[in-house]
């Protein structure tokens, strides 16, 4: 095919025609033969076989189609979008939509982190299947041919944020299977160990995991803090003793897996009894065995175990701790209640013998004080430890008038009540029976008075130290000289005056009462 030459203006001067160029004799190719007469040629008809093909040395030909800008390739859509990061959206130059994907992938990631709770992962795991299938929707509209170079763009994209995602996740259920473990083993120290290797990729791809996680860390800072209540519990605070177990109690309710974490807790409080002091001991035993104990906390009733298991030495040791200090009564309820509630004890034998040294304390106290008081004649007790009354021996204990008494021999008398047979209440003394009278004249008057010289009349009451009971109730009658030479008085001279005892005279009319 040949074309015309281009016209030429006005002004245009015709080019001459280039002439052309000889070839070279070598290189001038021999004339095909003629071809045979044939139709459509001048040399007669040609059949349609026998056409001339197109020349050898041409390339071949080639369908070229116009590729329109706004067509779209939805398999790259789809891929683009399933990354969360609008790439679809950008390859179909809707940046519209890819603006408001965006803010509405980050408030979905925000609620997830914010919340951790499945819900909120729910909701963005469908937010993720509908931009997906939106970009492929709306790729099909304006489908055009398969664009291979978006497509591997988007697959890239999607496959790095969809393995990142589940890389995470795969990790951050690993940490929580270490937390696991370690609340399983009652290692709260090994749980925050665990949790710390939690960091923000984790919160965005397992928010779930990643706040139980911090759930988990939370309830072991709650476990130190009851830790240190039942730790002040030990050194006599029994509120801090009752927040503590409060504080226990409402952990198990929250969560049966908490159960080897709070037997941890309480063992290090159970460890620290019993404490030096053995009073305070039984003060936290009693409160462990009152203690009321709820459904689902079987893990506490192990400090009722513990508070039965050392009850009795701590009973015996308070109880032996009160004696030192003279708590005659509250040393023998201790003692009588490792009897009561721990029969069969092997320090029952030992808590036997305390509590009769008790009840002997208690006794001699009560009659110390009834002596003190000088009430003892009027309310006589006993003293069980006091020394058996025999026969020419022991010593009394004499209460009232002690002029005559005083007198006795040392060995008869006493003032500790603790030494003493018997309590000998001596009453008022008065004229007993004449011995003989006597005339006297006063040298003031010169007036002749006789002067009948009676014995000291005593009523005496003897008590038996030891059961507390009277033995002799009588009057002693005590002897001596009469009718002295000269005595002197104030006014008149008396009708009747006593006699003047020797100490013998004292010894032999207190002899017989008190059994000398």
């Amino acid at each position: 095919m040949t074309f015309p030459p281009p016209p030429t203006g006005p002004d245009d001067e015709p080019s001459a025609p280039p002439k052309p160029t000889e070839p070279p004799a070598s290189s001038i190719p021999t004339p095909p033969p003629a071809p045979p007469p044939g139709p459509y040629s001048p040399y007669g008809p040609r059949a349609p076989q026998d056409l001339p093909g197109p020349p050898a040395h041409d390339p071949p030909l080639q369908r070229a189609s116009f590729q329109d800008p706004a067509q779209h390739d939805p398999l790259a859509a789809a891929l683009g979008n399933a990354s969360l990061l609008g790439v679809g959206y950008l390859l179909m130059r809707r940046h519209g939509l890819f603006w408001t994907a965006a803010v509405v992938t980050f408030a979905l990631v925000w609620t997830t982190v914010a919340t951790a709770e499945t819900w909120s992962e729910v909701l963005l795991l469908l937010w993720w299947a509908a931009v997906v299938a939106h970009g492929w929707l709306l790729a099909r509209r304006r489908q055009g041919s398969p664009r291979t170079t978006q497509r591997l763009v988007a697959l890239g994209l999607s496959v790095a944020v969809l393995l990142g995602v589940g890389l995470l996740r795969f990790d951050a259920h690993g940490i929580e299977d270490d937390i696991a473990r370690a609340r399983a083993d009652g290692d709260c120290g090994a749980v925050t160990e665990a949790q710390e290797q939690v960091w923000a990729g984790h919160r965005v791809a397992a928010a779930p995991v990643a706040a139980r996680g911090d759930r988990a860390v939370d309830t072991c800072e709650r476990l130190e803090t009851a830790e240190a209540r039942l730790a002040a519990g030990l050194n006599g605070d029994q509120d801090d003793l009752t927040s503590g177990f409060r504080l226990l109690a409402s952990i198990l309710e929250e969560d049966s897996r908490n159960d080897a974490t709070v037997g941890t807790s309480l063992d290090r409080f159970l460890d620290g009894l019993p404490t030096d002091d053995a009073c305070e001991t039984v003060r936290i035993t009693d409160w462990l065995n009152d203690r009321e104990t709820e459904p689902g906390q079987q893990v506490l009733d192990r400090s009722s175990e513990t508070a039965d298991r050392l009850a009795p030495a701590a009973l015996m040791g308070c109880g032996d701790a009160l004696m030192s200090t003279q708590e005659w009564s509250q040393a023998e309820s201790r003692y009588q209640r490792l009897l009561d509630e721990y029969p069969g004890d092997s320090r029952e034998g030992q808590a036997r013998k305390a509590i009769r040294k008790a009840v002997l304390a208690l006794q001699l106290e009560e009659v110390q004080q009834l002596v003190r008081e000088n009430r003892y004649c009027e309310a006589p007790a006993k003293y069980e430890g006091a020394p058996a009354r025999r026969a020419g021996s022991g010593r009394s204990l004499f209460l009232g008038d002690g002029e005559h008494s005083g007198k006795l021999p040392g060995a008869w008398r006493t003032t500790d009540a603790a030494k003493a047979a018997l309590v000998v209440c001596v009453g008022q003394q008065g004229f007993g029976s004449a011995v003989r009278t006597c005339p006297y004249r006063s040298e003031t008057s010169g007036q002749i008075t006789d002067v009948t010289f009676r014995r000291v009349s005593l009523p005496v009451k003897v008590y038996a130290l030891r059961t507390g009971k009277r033995v002799a109730d009588r009057t002693v009658q005590i002897s001596g000289s009469t009718c002295p030479s000269l005595f002197f008085t104030y006014g008149v001279i008396p009708s009747n005056k006593y006699v003047t005892p020797s100490k013998s005279d004292i010894r032999n009319a207190f002899s017989s009462v008190l059994g000398r």
